[in-house]
């Protein structure tokens, strides 16, 4: 079973690579393990604001950073100029219902289609550019530069949200973005609708995915995602073993020899400009006879949804589902 997916931007394949080496080199966020491993963190600030049904109240104090290790930011109003230097964030802001309090995004942040893309650079953030656009909240995953430190000076409160370990991260981060803008209400409808969806996607897999290995490629250096992140994690809510998990590394990168040996029942491959395609990979030497390729079972899934921790993780969710489903029907009609 092979799933073709149209070649996307180069844009989108460099997203990808950068937040498997920003995860793998720390980038500046907390290790992925570790966040892991911790307990739950406490409801913060923003989760206790969003779970409130009445009209969100300002002054409001939210947290910002990595849970557990967060530090308190205060804005004073509802924010109507909004600034998000991150992918991810900007799919939040317009998931819970702040798309018209934005006024620009990053030149990355091309979902959805009614974002005001721009040509700022997360990656390389220009204080300049972005005071520009005069910013009452500016929402960015990491803090190259010092950006935070400016944006302090110029009186403009910065909510940092890096790449997310797991799910309840993912949902954490929705309800601080809800909090942060005036969405809370529309926060918590995304959260519940995600997690239905999520929950509804592992029950119609029907357990399909139960004592399966499995690969995913981030890209052609074999760069993969662990199950210590929340990309593996989705995998996992459907009984999937991630081969990586062995290196302890939450963003490692592999070699083919290490795939290989490994022998993945299901190999998936992000799309990209720069991905390999299931053509591709099973011309690698050696790679004809891993199980995944012998039967069929290379999978391409959309390197923006599976990437990105926010709201179309649920997206990702689903076509894992529908994946494990082929994967079964192939397997018994073989």
């Amino acid at each position: 079973m092979t799933h073709r997916t149209p070649r996307r931007l180069v844009a989108a394949a460099a997203l990808t690579t950068s937040l498997a080496l920003l995860a793998a080199c720390g980038g500046g966020t907390s290790d992925p393990a570790a966040g892991e491993a911790a307990s739950p963190a406490p409801p913060t600030a923003a989760t206790a604001a969003a779970s409130t049904t009445a009209a969100d109240a300002f002054p409001v104090t939210v947290a910002s950073g990595q849970l557990p290790d967060t530090t308190d930011i205060e804005i004073a109003e509802r924010p109507d100029s909004v600034v998000s230097i991150s992918p991810t964030a900007t799919e939040m802001l317009f998931a819970v219902g702040a798309g018209e309090q934005v006024v620009a995004v990053d030149a990355f942040s091309y979902y959805p289609e009614e974002a005001p893309v721009t040509d700022l650079s997360g990656f390389e953030p220009n204080l300049e550019a972005i005071l520009a656009y005069e910013p009452d909240l500016v929402l960015t995953s990491g803090d190259p530069g010092d950006l935070e430190s400016g944006l302090a000076a110029a009186g403009v409160p910065t909510l940092l949200l890096p790449a997310a370990v797991d799910l309840e991260e993912t949902y954490d981060q929705l309800r601080r973005i809800g909090a942060a803008t005036g969405n809370s209400e529309g926060a918590e409808a995304v959260v519940a609708d995600m997690s239905e969806r999520i929950d509804a996607a592992v029950a119609e897999a029907g357990g399909a995915g139960e004592g399966l290995t499995y690969y995913h490629e981030l890209d052609p250096s074999f760069f993969t995602a662990s199950g210590d992140t929340f990309i593996g994690e989705v995998y996992g809510l459907f009984g999937l073993e991630n081969i990586a998990d062995a290196t302890g590394e939450a963003y490692p990168q592999l070699s083919q020899e290490f795939v290989v040996e490994a022998d993945p029942d299901v190999v998936f491959v992000t799309s990209g400009d720069f991905s390999a395609t299931p053509e591709e990979i099973a011309s690698r030497p050696g790679w004809a006879g891993i199980t995944a390729v012998e039967n069929d079972d290379v999978v391409v899934v959309d390197s923006d949804v599976a990437s990105r921790w926010g709201p179309r993780t649920a997206d990702f969710a689903e076509s894992v589902a529908e994946s494990l489903t082929e994967v079964t029907a192939g397997a018994a009609a073989g």
